[in-house]
């Protein structure tokens, strides 16, 4: 979004985003829907408090209350550092503990776009027959799972996993609204596509409560399901948009599998 923009403009977009309307977000926010249309509309400037307390209730990212905060003629109020910033240490360590504490299973920590940023070292063993090039750090861990020279060969229900992930993707975006992500989301979607995968049985779907990623490897075909972990309260944008992915097996062989090839 651009901060040049007027404020109540980026509120309405904010707004109509969330599919909320007037009436109803005024109500949501504790004020009249006249005040949020003069708002949205330039006819009232909002306050500082009042913007942040709007921004809350939409759910805006913290890059993005920057953004409105300097659009409304405020001062940015949620620091961004890089990651490897002394003042970070304390959650380089706890991100550190997570994905070593998992092990001997696969974690990994991305950033906002997917950009890989630390993995434990259960996850080298699983990248093996990917192109060198798409594993040049920085990588993008979704390009890197869908390219046809990535995982994507070797993805055994490709299908399923690929539609899982444009759909979260698209969820990203439809909260972001980052057109970095939409440029992804549209390279991703125009990989090859499998074929339709065989329709799911009830009883299959019965006793499905996750998405399961199943991978090839030289150790056979090893069955994960995944968490995401996500810092609970940040003020600081590159930790709000931090997040680690945690793969546990999804049943006894892979998790003997897992062990042995720690070994």
């Amino acid at each position: 979004m651009n901060a040049t923009r007027p404020v109540g403009d980026l509120l309405r977009e904010w707004r109509q985003r969330r599919r909320l309307s007037q009436l109803d977000f005024s109500v949501e926010a504790e004020i009249s829907s006249k005040h949020l249309s003069f708002l949205e509309t330039g006819r009232a400037r909002p306050s500082r408090d009042m913007l942040l307390k709007l921004a809350e209730l939409l759910e805006v990212p913290l890059r993005e209350r920057n953004t409105l905060l300097v659009a409304a003629g405020f001062a940015p109020m949620f620091a961004e550092r890089k990651l490897d910033d002394p003042a970070l240490q304390s959650a380089r360590e706890a991100m550190a503990m997570v994905l070593e504490g998992h092990e001997p299973f696969p974690a990994i920590a991305v950033d906002r776009h997917w950009t890989l940023l630390a993995a434990n070292r259960a996850v080298a063993p699983l990248l093996s027959g990917a192109s060198p090039k798409l594993l040049e750090l920085p990588f993008n861990v979704l390009r890197l799972s869908l390219h046809p020279d990535g995982l994507a060969p070797r993805i055994v229900n490709l299908g399923q996993w690929r539609a899982h992930l444009l759909a979260r993707l698209r969820r990203q975006i439809e909260i972001s609204a980052d057109t970095t992500l939409m440029a992804l989301h549209e390279e991703l979607s125009s990989y090859p596509a499998p074929e339709a995968p065989a329709r799911v049985s009830e009883t299959e779907m019965a006793n499905a409560f996750v998405v399961p990623f199943r991978l090839a490897t030289s150790a056979g075909v090893l069955s994960f399901i995944s968490t995401t972990t996500v810092f609970g309260t940040p003020i600081d944008v590159t930790l709000s948009e931090l997040a680690l992915e945690s793969f546990f097996p999804a049943d006894a062989a892979t998790a003997s599998a897992l062990r042995h090839l720690a070994q």
